[in-house]
């Protein structure tokens, strides 16, 4: 006989499989001996009141063994001999655009600037020792993209647009564990996502698929108006600037931060329009007192429960203001992709187990808040570092924008400029600048700072001060109402990390809502989050499925 129950435990009782096996066996009336199994479906914490409960979704195995397996495996055939499709970047729109191709049948060719997921890995560490970012390898490019890096979270809201299970049961059977099948809010873990990332491109190699790594595309290739390839270039060593073509349709999946391609297609008169973002700081707490605000415990988490987590959202002065990517035991790490950039973002091992918590801190920003601005407007009214405007790539800042763009990149320029600021107030190293967290609220200088999870460094500077003023007293008056619902939040314990801006990406490329193509170039599919059609991992992973069915859709009528 197979049971399922619904069952409230205290975290000591919800601890292991023979705990929730003796609590049915007391409730429900059975004998302990002859529950052979229980696997838990769902599980979340309910921290609401001060005695904590564990909500679990059990399925009881009475007098029988388990003959379903704990995930739902996909056959991937052999696709070496089918017509190929190139898929533009390797982060989760791209790798579950491919493995969604080849259920289909059809043969990926993917493309990807960066590195492998392991070799990106020596790039990540040399930013510490070095002070300097690979442009081409670092924690938004390469295998895997922004999430192989920065904490693999699987929580998501996108529940409409498509499988979310099949999603979590694809990660599982590339290595993931099958817990994130019943938490709550779901995470792999930065130290284990590598592994299951490789996994997946090794899935695409024996399916027939290829994977080109430190392969820039520069170009589509055109006939009338059909995307029909794409012209790369070698950005390795050993071969730096050898061009390649790649014929197929495109799906274009390369992610938030691929400036260069977003001025490409501006410059070349493919529709994009600008989309709104969010931008503030990353604020770290020591873990312990966000157990201790969140588990209403002097004590804080004790034995049984996971890192305490948080989410808050309120409005100030017509804009939301709130938690972003919140990082339970944790890190803050330096998340620029090219040089003369401080950017900071959130990740967490899979045991969540350091001395730190961590979230984004944003202020939503919408196009219209700085089109046309100029440096000495968005700073509001204080004086502007000296070049502040320039940007280093040589384009520029939002002082302007690039010439005939009609502000479609408006957002993406006072992205480069605030993280250009940034760099300068942090020495111009990736030093990030910093502040104590009640310090920021009241205006007031830090002179020291707490010991924080930041490995490149920080330094003490007014954040207050010189960070726009639309964004910095949105952030005050968030941090004041944050405090009040949260005894504690509000303190000089936590530290803020400047600057959190690639929440999203700051175009969206348009596309037709039924078919997914761009609305004029047939044979291209503007994918996942780079696109702006998705906000992490699962829901990149989901878009990228969607874009794979309707790319076979198109290859099936032509």
């Amino acid at each position: 006989m197979i049971q399922e129950y619904q069952l409230r435990l205290l975290p000591q009782q919800a601890c292991s499989e023979q705990a929730v096996i003796e609590y049915i066996a007391r409730e429900k009336g059975f004998d302990a001996r002859t529950i052979n199994k229980v696997r838990v479906l769902k599980r979340s914490v309910d921290a609401r009141q001060r005695t904590i409960y564990v909500n679990l979704k059990v399925r009881a195995y009475i007098n029988e063994l388990p003959q379903d397996e704990e995930y739902v495996p996909t056959v991937y055939p052999y696709v070496g001999d089918k017509p190929q499709v190139i898929v533009v970047g390797a982060g989760p729109g791209g790798l579950f655009a491919s493995l969604r191709l080849i259920e289909s049948g059809f043969r990926p060719v993917v493309v990807e600037r960066g590195k492998d997921v392991r070799e990106r890995k020596k790039d990540l560490a040399m930013i510490t020792k070095t002070q300097r970012v690979d442009a081409e390898s670092n924690y938004c490019f390469g295998e895997g993209g922004a999430g192989a890096y920065s904490d693999g979270k699987l929580y998501t809201r996108s529940k409409k647009r498509g499988s979310v299970d099949k999603i979590l049961n694809v990660f599982c059977q590339h290595g993931a564990s099958t817990s994130i099948l019943a938490d709550a809010h779901p995470h792999i873990g930065t130290d284990r996502l590598p592994m299951v990332i490789e996994n997946m491109r090794n899935t695409i190699l024996k399916s027939g698929g290829e994977v080109h790594f430190q392969t820039k595309m520069q170009a589509f290739l055109t006939e009338g108006d059909r995307v029909v390839g794409i012209e790369a270039v070698s950005t390795a060593e050993d071969t730096a600037g050898r061009q390649r073509h790649f014929r197929g349709p495109v799906i274009l999946a390369t992610g938030h931060s691929a400036r260069d391609v977003y001025r490409y297609l501006a410059a070349s008169r493919i529709e994009i329009e600008p989309k709104g973002i969010a931008v503030g700081v990353r604020l770290e707490h020591p873990s312990a007192l966000i157990d201790q605000i969140q588990y209403h415990n002097k004590n804080g988490r004790g034995r049984y429960l996971p890192a305490a987590e948080y989410s808050f959202v309120t409005q100030s002065e017509g804009r939301g203001v709130y938690s972003f990517c919140m990082c339970p035991g944790g890190f803050v790490i330096p998340a620029a992709t090219g040089p003369q950039q401080i950017v900071v973002n959130g990740m967490s091992p899979s045991n969540r187990g350091t001395k730190w918590s961590n979230s984004g801190m944003v202020v939503e920003i919408r196009p219209e808040d700085v089109k046309g601005m100029m440096p000495s407007e968005a700073h509001g009214g204080g004086e502007v570092p000296a070049g502040a405007g320039a940007l280093s790539d040589g384009s520029v800042g939002a002082a302007g924008g690039d010439a005939g763009n009609d502000g479609l990149l408006d957002v993406m320029h006072f992205q480069q400029w605030l993280e250009r600021l940034c760099w300068q107030q942090g020495n111009m190293r990736q030093t990030a600048p910093a502040q104590r967290m009640a310090d920021f609220v009241n205006g007031r200088l830090s002179y020291d700072l707490p010991r924080s999870s930041y490995a490149p460094g920080l330094v003490s500077s007014p954040l207050h001060f010189w960070m726009p003023s639309f964004i910095s007293h949105r952030l005050q008056e968030g941090f004041k109402a944050f405090g009040r619902s949260a005894h504690g939040f509000l303190t000089n314990e936590a530290v803020l990390i400047a600057v959190e801006t690639r929440t999203s990406s700051p175009v969206r490329i348009v596309r037709n809502v039924e078919t997914l193509e761009h609305v004029r170039l047939h044979g291209l599919f503007p994918c996942g989050e780079g696109a702006g059609y998705a906000g992490g991992i699962v829901s990149a992973g989901i878009d990228g499925e969607r874009c794979a069915e309707m790319c076979a859709a198109y290859l099936n009528a032509h």
